[in-house]
């Protein structure tokens, strides 16, 4: 059940916008009450115009915000005196009607109204709600909604038949609610619920008592029915699913990015196993989309995967998954082109639900919040497809119906407000030695251009550290931390199936994890021989290798960046392992690029030197033992680096960073086998 959450000494506000946020902010935060970025709210008020004159104004969402997380800044307010003429008209087109609004605005930095603008503004009540709860879309969707509203609220509601949101839409809605004067509810057919009140708190009150009085009808429908014609398939255990899933997603992933790079993620939580495992979930699954706010964002129908959990292998789940997403694409294509207008472009032809029996739900979307976006609101269809199928049977947009939101100017114009894509949008990059400076510094340049990073180190509280500060500053999920010692296979392969399982795969890999020691020759042990070799070759292979196998199973190409060392062409004083590890990596990475051409995977080195500052590596014995093959003290050797460069210059980890995000990038597109000096230019280490 939802929650009245209204706080009189929160929502005590001095004007009328804050506590219009307020509330805003509470309809938002259950998603069972307001689709992410979906619903719309407002307020009447008055303001001193710049004249100095009293004009009413209603404040309305603005265009590409969502009610949970919006403040003042986007709300747009309009002169009511303006709109107001618009009642008598008798139609408008949605051209017209955005061009006039744009003139009400009592502040053209307001960003643009909400689509659904003059719902508010045609009804005569001072607070109005728009919102897409899951117990009145069950109404709204289902064939006999209109009845069963009668039953649960008498003669308090207006019934409006679908119509797409516009004048029309609006017109309708204040015309209905006119000719009911006591009606307290307006349910729009495959839409949602409009309210309203004479205060704020009046407003929200009565949206959540109406929800609840929804909610209770459905929960006691439901005690005499079975949910989805009951289960079809068990659901596998939560270790069987995710060995499944770590092997499923990189196909998905490979299979919906041909066109564009997509992240994929997946959920398994109770309700979207027992609708996956049910006997009606293919049914239901291709009905179509509950509601406008849900088709933007998962398409009109999800692909469901008719595959049985308790009787088929793994094997034959990726050939049902290959063979359903090219179906998929041709019959989108198909919907595209009986419903397209002259000036429509298709947008990607894949699915943004995938349905798995047994397994649960995966979703694609350009970057990992997107998919999420998807996942939540599938979870809303599917309590929609529940709730309306406990009192009848689920009905939804039709084909021209759904075409015409999805393909909507005014729907399109939201996603315009989105930022462009930069470099590394859709990528995920896994950096070994990621809480260190050059891997941290390496992460946050990647991140910076739009990339999801995997912060790998077998220091996890560093790499928390440093995945956490980049979240915080370019958001939720743009990085995670694993850890992992390179020279372990078992920790290399779990910390890959850990990225897999996040984000749905890899695309770039920067082997960067290093230490190092010095000691002249005839004094280098068999361990320190060991650990630099083991570190810096055999973990670096070990790297390479988990992730070739996934970037051959995606079958999208992929770019892989090893951080060498000017000692990878120079024999170094007193460094004969580490030198020779060094030299050992590079070759490696050349060979790699020779085997990897043929599936479109890149591998290039970069070679610093002397990148002291933030490096982890010149805080452990490494800089004394330096130091101590000059002759020079500790705190004299950063400038003995600078000066021995042609440059005369320090190297920074940015700098190595720089150039790690140069060969990840489409600038390097037909770079492989290559290897790059950071060094300020060491003569000795010139490559030849």
């Amino acid at each position: 059940m939802v929650k009245n959450l209204w706080n009189d000494k929160e929502g005590n506000f001095d004007n009328g916008l804050d506590e219009l946020v307020y509330r805003s902010n509470l309809l938002g935060m259950d998603r069972a009450v307001a689709n992410w970025g979906g619903g719309n709210t407002s307020t009447k008020t008055t303001v001193t115009n710049f004249r100095g004159d009293t004009v009413e104004v209603m404040w309305v969402k603005g265009s590409g915000s969502d009610l949970a997380t919006m403040k003042r800044k986007n709300f747009t307010g309009l002169n009511l005196d303006d709109i107001r003429p618009l009642l008598d008209k008798e139609d408008m087109s949605d051209e017209d009607m955005v061009n006039y609004l744009a003139h009400c605005m009592i502040d053209s930095k307001h960003p643009r109204s909400s689509i659904e603008t003059l719902l508010h503004a045609f009804l005569p009540f001072k607070h109005v709600d728009h919102t897409h709860p899951d117990a009145i879309i069950s109404i709204a969707c289902a064939d006999n909604g209109k009845e069963i509203a009668e039953e649960i609220y008498g003669d308090r509601f207006v019934w409006v038949p679908y119509i797409r949101p516009g004048f029309k839409l609006s017109k309708m809605i204040a015309e209905g609610v006119k000719k009911k004067p006591n009606a307290d509810l307006v349910i729009m057919e495959k839409h949602g619920l409009v309210t309203w009140g004479e205060t704020s708190k009046e407003s929200y009150d009565k949206t959540i008592a109406i929800i609840q009085e929804a909610e209770t009808y459905l929960i006691n429908k439901e005690k005499e029915r079975t949910l989805f014609g009951g289960n079809k398939y068990e659901a596998l255990s939560e270790e069987q699913r995710k060995n499944i899933l770590a092997q499923v997603l990189p196909v998905i992933r490979g299979e919906v990015s041909k066109q564009d790079k997509m992240l994929v993620t997946y959920d398994d939580s109770d309700d979207i196993l027992r609708f996956v495992n049910s006997n009606n979930a293919l049914r239901l699954s291709q009905v179509g989309a509950a509601c406008p706010d849900h088709l933007v964002h998962t398409k009109r129908v999800s692909l469901f995967v008719d595959w049985d959990p308790s009787g088929q292998t793994v094997g034959q789940l990726i050939e049902s998954i290959k063979s359903g997403i090219s179906e998929f694409k041709e019959e989108y294509k198909a919907y595209f082109d009986r419903n397209k207008s002259d000036n429509d472009s298709m947008f990607e032809p894949v699915p943004r639900v995938v349905l798995i029996p047994g397994v649960g739900m995966i979703n694609t979307g350009k970057n990992w919040n997107a998919a999420k976006v998807s996942e939540s609101l599938y979870h809303r269809a599917v309590s929609v497809m529940k709730g309306a199928t406990i009192i009848g049977n689920f009905v939804s947009l039709n084909e021209a119906e759904s075409f015409a939101i999805e393909y909507w100017p005014l729907e399109l114009y939201k996603l315009s407000l989105t930022p462009t894509e930069a470099e590394f949008s859709r990528k995920v990059a896994f950096v070994t030695g990621g809480a260190g400076g050059i891997g941290s510094a390496t992460c946050e340049r990647l991140i910076s251009e739009g990339a999801h990073a995997v912060v790998a180190d077998i220091n996890l509280e560093g790499a928390e550290r440093v995945a956490n500060d980049l979240n915080e500053r370019f958001g939720d999920k743009r990085a995670i931390a694993v850890k992992m010692d390179v020279t372990k296979e078992a920790e290399v392969k779990d910390a890959i199936r850990e990225s897999v399982l996040t984000y749905g795969g890899l695309d770039i890999i920067v082997n960067n994890a290093g230490l190092a020691s010095s000691s002249p020759f005839e004094e280098t042990t068999l361990d320190q021989w060991n650990l630099n070799i083991n570190v810096l070759v055999t973990g670096y292979f070990l790297v390479a290798r988990e992730a070739f196998k996934l970037m051959k199973e995606q079958a999208i190409g992929g770019n892989m960046v090893f951080v060498g060392s000017k000692n990878s062409i120079y024999a170094g004083k007193n460094a004969a392992a580490y030198s020779t590890a060094k030299a050992a990596e590079t070759h490696l990475a050349r060979t790699v690029a020779a085997d990897g051409g043929k599936y479109g995977i890149r591998v290039n080195s970069v070679l610093p030197d002397a990148v002291i500052r933030g490096s982890k590596i010149w805080d452990s014995k490494w800089k004394e033992e330096r130091a101590s093959s000059y002759g020079i003290g500790e705190d004299d050797l950063e400038e003995h680096y600078r000066k021995r460069t042609i440059l005369n210059v320090n190297i920074l980890p940015q700098d190595i960073a720089e150039s790690i995000a140069f060969l990840a990038s489409s600038k390097s597109d037909k770079t492989t086998g290559c290897m790059i000096t950071v060094d300020g230019g060491v003569p000795a280490a010139f490559t030849r």
